[in-house]
């Protein structure tokens, strides 16, 4: 994963009610959410809420489709799992990692 693909992914978390909406797409699951319904759940007008998930997906972290008149985002679970790996790569410095302690992540011996 290059650099600037990592750093605009990053950036684009970096916000409030962007890391916010991406939370929400992440447990929607597959069948991701509405903008309509986002911009509802968070409390956002119409526009700010179509301006944060455009920043999402310039940054390659959540998909859209168009279903009838609604455009449907979810969470682009391969994206999101390759930043994961890049930021953890190496991560005990090449020693063997103990057993995840919590929520999956490792733990350097």
């Amino acid at each position: 994963m290059q650099a600037e693909i990592v750093i605009r992914a990053l950036g684009a978390l970096a916000q409030e009610h962007r890391l916010a909406a991406y939370r929400l797409l992440v447990q929607a699951g597959a069948e991701g959410m509405a903008a309509g319904g986002l911009s509802e759940a968070l409390g956002l007008p119409a526009s700010s809420m179509s301006f944060h998930l455009s920043q999402l997906s310039h940054a390659g972290l959540v998909t859209q489709r168009r279903q009838s008149r609604s455009i449907i985002y979810s969470a682009d679970y391969a994206a999101i799992s390759e930043l994961m790996a890049y930021l953890t790569d190496n991560c005990c410095g090449g020693a063997a990692c103990e057993p995840a302690l919590t929520a999956s992540m490792p733990v350097c011996a």
